[in-house]
């Protein structure tokens, strides 16, 4: 009897047991701020991290004018690279898939915390990348997304440089390739997959300007939908059921879907193209569109019900000309990105809330597509923070940065590191 009573006993035991470890992580995450703000060693990272703010300005403005369009990051990644060598990072190197990565060894490889910035833009090769400067105010393409995220990790590697603060576990520093539109996180999912598999224990991205946080990653599936048909001169060959007629029949149906406020569920046909002249009936029409919840049943809903409304489009169209020389639609997936969530309890995230609020900072939390929608939809803890001072502009030739107060999200980018690289 006495074994049957310690075979259920041990069950309870063992969850107490988890219980416990899991509030004992939570409340040291609730400290992380206040404990590490009081220790000398950081208080002169954190001097070094404001006085060296405008030289990390300057590395701001300087990686912003280097071409780095999606897919073609090379020029950035070997400047980011140069300079992880000369502030002494350990195994510096770029991996198959264009990250830039080193690394600063702990007493122990574990816990292994990656802090990471994109160096890809939405700007094509040829676009003006100009900064110019207004007293705080930087203005260039790109010059918050994501070069502030860039230079946000260069202020850490130098105050750590500077002032060495001993951790226990492993920081590693990576310029990640491919998370812009239709990079589909390839730099980060490489790094998941391959290059570090199994030895990320925490991560975090650095992304934009601002103060905020995200610990919501919201899912996005991108399609290419291509309508085909015979084509035709406008007048002899009236009554071929036409691409584009099918095409706008199928935005109009998308545009009156009624989809969920929470979870909050969009859809956008962002490009349209297709046909060869004003006088002749399209051979083909295509459109491209971007759908997106962090609520994964959520997305596979609107999904379907998008695929649907382009199926009824073409059968109209093609009904509508008695089926004579009928159009077709076919489907091409541009883009997936993973949903996922890391917990509001989880310890990266009140540890994220901690330091932010030991340096007195405002932090919005809000969902967003990011790199780290990969770890999260691994279930691997993560976040995604601002880099500090402000921005607006985001995705334009025009984007500003205020570089008021900028060192501050500097800061509690290395303080959440130091947090996230104890046990």
């Amino acid at each position: 009897m006495r074994r049957v009573h310690g075979a259920f006993a041990l069950p309870a035991l063992c969850a107490a047991l988890a219980l416990s470890v899991v509030a004992t992580a939570q409340e040291s995450a609730d400290q992380a701020g206040a404990r590490l703000s009081a220790d000398a060693a950081v208080q002169a990272a954190l001097e070094r991290v404001r006085a060296n703010e405008p030289e990390v300005l300057e590395e701001q403005v300087r990686f912003c004018e280097i071409p780095a369009p999606t897919f073609h990051e090379e020029r950035r990644a070997a400047a980011m690279r140069t300079v992880f060598e000369s502030l002494g990072l350990r195994n510096v190197r770029i991996d198959a898939a264009g990250n830039v990565i080193g690394e600063r060894p702990g007493r122990e490889p574990r816990p292994a915390v990656v802090m990471a910035a994109h160096l890809d833009t939405v700007f094509p090769e040829g676009t003006d990348l100009t900064v110019k400067r207004e007293g705080a105010l930087l203005k260039g393409a790109g010059i918050g997304d994501n070069c502030r995220g860039l230079a946000t990790l260069i202020g850490m590697i130098r105050a750590l440089a500077e002032a060495p603060v001993a951790t226990q576990g492993t920081i590693t520093f990576v310029a990640n390739t491919g998370e812009e539109g239709l990079g589909n996180s390839k730099g980060v999912l490489h790094l998941f997959e391959a290059e570090l598999k199994g030895r990320i224990d925490r991560f975090v991205s650095i992304d934009g300007s601002g103060t905020g946080f995200t610990h919501v990653g919201v899912g996005a599936h991108r399609y290419r939908v291509t309508f085909k048909g015979p084509g035709g001169h406008s007048y002899y060959a009236f009554g071929n059921a036409n691409p584009i007629h099918a095409l706008g029949r199928a935005m109009a149906k998308i545009d009156a879907l009624e989809v969920p406020k929470d979870p909050r569920t969009t859809f956008n046909v962002g490009r349209i193209g297709g046909g060869t002249s004003i006088n002749s009936i399209a051979t083909e029409a295509w459109m491209e569109l971007d759908m997106r919840s962090h609520d994964p049943a959520a997305l596979a809903a609107i999904d379907q019900r998008i695929h649907g409304a382009v199926a009824e489009a073409v059968q109209e169209e093609n009904a509508r000309w008695e089926g004579r020389a009928p159009v077709a639609a076919a489907w091409e997936l541009l883009a997936e990105r993973l949903s996922g969530v890391t917990p509001a309890e989880a310890p990266i995230v009140r540890a994220t809330l901690s330091v932010s609020q030991a340096l007195g900072l405002r932090v919005p939390v809000f969902p967003g597509t990011t790199d780290s929608n990969v770890p999260m939809s691994m279930g691997i803890p993560a976040v995604t923070i601002d880099g500090g001072g402000s921005g607006s502009g985001g995705h334009s030739p025009g984007e500003v940065f205020d570089s008021t107060d900028s060192w501050k999200g500097t800061q509690r980018a290395l303080l959440l590191a130091l947090a996230l690289a104890q046990p």
